[in-house]
Order: structure tokens, then C-alpha cells, then sequence
């Protein structure tokens, strides 16, 4: 039998890994929903989504990965596999995107006049994007190790 790649599907450290996603992920959504206006910009609206597809995906997969730590049954089937790089990469480039979106348009606002973001509120629009960014760093690393093991398969 192979060794398992750190970070890999079914592995503690990809476990730790998605568990870094639904806390980052959620955190971005907790920190831009706190004020009812996001609705007003629409790249607020699109971190928003994406972030609320994020969490759901990090969270099934974590599922996964705690099953198959504890029960000791790493999954490798090549398909299975693929599925879930393709759906990483995707979710990473989205969350990658609504977090430059969102940064920009922040710092954009910030610059102008306080009456577009008082300062309480576009610090909560700078968390936000801070923890989007922290969420794609390790969606766009779990991609990564997984898309090395694919070849060993």
C-alpha cells in the first residue's frame, strides 16, 4: 500500500484543513452579514454566495475525511477523486475572486467619504474579505495535495 499524501483526501492533516475552511468561510459570511446593507454592492453579495457554497462543501468533506481517519479507510478511486478536485479548484477561484472583489471595493469605499462606509462598518468588510482570502488559501492547498495524489492512483 501507498503512503498517504499530507493533505490528502482522508487524512488528518485534509481534515484539518476543511475544518480551517468552515471556520473561515463562516467567519467571512458572519463578519459581512452583520450589517444588513452588503445587499447594496454586488460584489458584497457575490462573497455572500460564494461563501454559503463554500461552507457546505468543507463541511461534507470533512465529514468525509473524519470518517475515514477514525475508521482508518483512506477512499481512492480515481472518479471519486476527480469530482472532488474539480469541485476545490472551482470553489477556490470563486472564493478567490469574491474575495479581491470585495477587498477592492471595501478599500475603494473607505477611500471616499465616510457617509459610503462608516469605519465599524468597512472594518467588518475588511474581516470579511480577510477570512475569504484565509478560506481560498486552504481550499486552493487542498486542491493541490489532492491533485498530487490523482497520478498515484
Amino acid at each position: 500500500m501507498m503512503e498517504a499524501v499530507p493533505g490528502a483526501l482522508g487524512t488528518s492533516a485534509s481534515f484539518a484543513l476543511r475544518l480551517g475552511q468552515i471556520v473561515f468561510s463562516s467567519a467571512s459570511l458572519l463578519f459581512m452579514c452583520l450589517d444588513v446593507q452588503f445587499y447594496s454592492y454586488t460584489s458584497f453579495s457575490y462573497l455572500v454566495t460564494v461563501m454559503g457554497l463554500v461552507t457546505p462543501w468543507s463541511v461534507s468533506l470533512a465529514l468525509v475525511d473524519a470518517y475515514s481517519v477514525f475508521v482508518k479507510c483512506l477512499p481512492r478511486q480515481p472518479r471519486v477523486l476527480l469530482v472532488i478536485i474539480v469541485g476545490d479548484w472551482a470553489l477556490s477561484f470563486l472564493s478567490l475572486g469574491a474575495a479581491c472583489s470585495t477587498a477592492s471595493v471595501t478599500s475603494l469605499l473607505a477611500d471616499y467619504e465616510s457617509s459610503y462606509c462608516p469605519s465599524k462598518i468597512c472594518s467588518r468588510y475588511q474581516l470579511s474579505a480577510a477570512m475569504a482570502f484565509m478560506s481560498w488559501f486552504l481550499s486552493f492547498a487542498s486542491t493541490l495535495f489532492n491533485l498530487w495524489l490523482l497520478p498515484s492512483l
